[in-house]
């Protein structure tokens, strides 16, 4: 397994830039892979966006970038959130699809995230949705692949993420319509969500 102190070596090499001094820093599809997030991630002081995704990490390390907006960790085998108190002040935008994740408990703290990107994961309960309404600047979400969406419609898993969270302006990449948000409003649809978790909104 490549450590993140070689990965960040091995990009300064390609890039000829100085990781403590970069914005974005580039480490995903390590070979072989990157395993874990070490404290070696904290060297980079001004990065805005960090990417680590296509390795094999299967858990948050306890990450302090006081200026990091945008992480991408798609594509490893992560399971929950947890240690984000160090970006929670910061982080806009969180990019973890084709990842393990089946609960949405520690994503409140992100209290800025504006874009989730968290498709092909396994989140089965459409209650593990209400646990965003504490993300209030929320905007753009995927949840595309999820056990969630099984036998439901497009529209109709649309409107049940709408139902949760009004506020949305994007979801699985399309702009939310005026039509949508209004039916969503009003309790509408007829979505009967049979995939095993929680209930959709009346």
């Amino acid at each position: 397994m490549t450590a993140c102190a070689a990965a960040i070596k091995n990009w300064e090499a390609e890039s000829k830039e100085t990781a403590a001094d970069a914005m974005k820093v580039m480490l995903y599809c390590q070979i072989p892979p990157i395993s874990k997030m070490d404290a070696a991630l904290n060297g980079l002081t001004k990065c805005q966006h960090l990417s680590l995704s296509t390795n094999m990490i299967d858990r948050f390390g306890a990450l302090s970038l006081s200026n990091l907006k945008i992480l991408s960790v798609g594509r490893n085998a992560i399971k929950k959130f947890e240690k984000l108190e160090g970006v929670a002040g910061t982080l806009e935008e969180l990019w973890m699809s084709y990842n393990q994740v089946s609960s949405l408990d520690g994503i409140g703290i992100l209290t800025k995230l504006e874009v989730l990107y968290l498709s092909n994961n396994k989140i089965k309960s459409w209650d593990e949705l209400d646990k965003l309404q504490a993300c209030g600047n929320l905007r753009d979400v995927l949840f595309i692949g999820n056990p969630i969406y099984d036998q439901l419609s497009t529209e109709q898993s649309r409107i049940e993420v709408l139902k949760r969270l009004p506020n949305l302006a994007k979801i699985d990449g399309v702009v939310v319509s005026p039509g949508e948000r209004e039916t969503a409003a009003n309790g509408g649809g007829d979505a009967s969500p049979r995939s095993g978790g929680g209930t959709p909104r009346k």
